[in-house]
């Protein structure tokens, strides 16, 4: 205790439901089919996503959110020719548009009525969304992170995260990758920085439910 504040280090220390929320990230029907391990991904999720309801944490879903083609400017348009390997941004395809099937959040996940879903056009969770409000409104200091993809969103929202001064928890064997390597450059960068702490399924569930054996 240093002046008067509780320095939370172990999982443990902010793995309590008026402390931590569970952030789901892009687990939409048109991303999680472009991972090879998108299944798996999934069901585990879903066990962490199971743990978090019995245990009353918060629980907050993003998805990522295509503009119609007349209202993306120059810099969405770069960035979807990049991703669509294309010069032309007339050949342009936007790939998550509302309303359609691959937008959506994958039935297995089925977010509940007291779970917010937040859209988004870019790859951090807190940017142009309500997230660290709704996070600082609930007296909330931390968040675990899981879904899809690693290398691709959930690590500039653990960096954003750690920068607005909430304490990141990656449960990593959670976190899907479209590129493996990339992902364990993700991982070992955010290991290396060392304001998150890494989790694995099994620890953070155990954790969640009160098991005495979790860290």
């Amino acid at each position: 205790m240093i002046a008067g504040l509780g320095i939370g280090r172990t999982l443990r220390d902010f793995c309590r439901p008026h402390r931590m929320a569970l952030v789901v990230y892009d687990m939409q029907a048109g991303i999680v089919q472009q991972v090879k391990d998108g299944a798996e991904i999934t069901a585990k999720v879903l066990k962490v996503i199971e743990a978090a309801r019995d245990g009353g944490y918060p629980v907050i879903f993003l998805r990522h959110m295509s503009m119609p083609r007349e209202l993306m400017g120059a810099f969405q348009l770069r960035q979807a020719m990049a991703w669509q390997r294309t010069d032309d941004p007339d050949a342009v395809t936007p790939w998550f548009l509302r309303g359609t099937p691959g937008f959506e959040i994958v039935p297995e996940l089925a977010p509940r009525e007291n779970e917010a879903i937040l859209d988004k056009i870019t790859f951090s969770a807190f940017e142009g969304t309500p997230l660290s409000i709704i996070l600082r409104d609930l007296g909330i200091t931390s968040f675990a992170i899981c879904g899809i993809a690693t290398e691709i969103g959930i690590d500039p929202t653990v960096r954003h995260g750690a920068d607005l001064g909430f304490v990141p928890i990656v449960i990593r064997d959670a976190c899907g990758a479209g590129h493996q390597e990339a992902a364990e450059r993700s991982f070992d960068n955010i290991a290396y920085m060392g304001d998150a702490i890494l989790s694995d399924v099994e620890e953070i569930v155990g954790a969640m439910r009160g098991h005495p054996t979790a860290a």
